[in-house]
């Protein structure tokens, strides 16, 4: 049988809307992959966990931040199907350069 993710979020800090986006972005990429992903209200405050069948593959108390979907995607590739391509999200992004933002001064445009 194929493995359920499940989400505890914390209902008192607002988190229900994030974890409904990520659950429909995992269902959405990981049709056929998984069985189900499950919303779990959380009893402890500040609490957003996500767990495939029982392992914890993200904790946000201990990471200090919440997961990018880009990350929390290819968590879950790793563990459920990890021959399967992500497509852009496997990509190496180059380095991108900041845009020169410097503006010539009227002696040098007048050269």
């Amino acid at each position: 049988m194929n493995p359920t993710i499940t989400i505890e979020y914390c209902p008192q800090c607002g988190w229900m809307l994030r974890a409904a986006y990520m659950a429909q972005e995992l269902l959405t990429t990981f049709t056929g992959d998984i069985h189900a992903v499950s919303l779990q209200p959380a009893t402890l405050a500040g609490t957003y966990i996500i767990s495939i069948n029982g392992e914890i593959i993200f904790d946000r108390r201990r990471e200090g931040r919440f997961p990018e979907i880009k990350e929390l995607k290819q968590l879950v590739r790793d563990k459920v199907s990890p021959q399967k391509s992500l497509g852009h999200i496997d990509r190496q992004q180059p380095d991108r350069q900041q845009p020169d933002t410097k503006q010539p001064d009227k002696q040098q445009l007048n050269g």
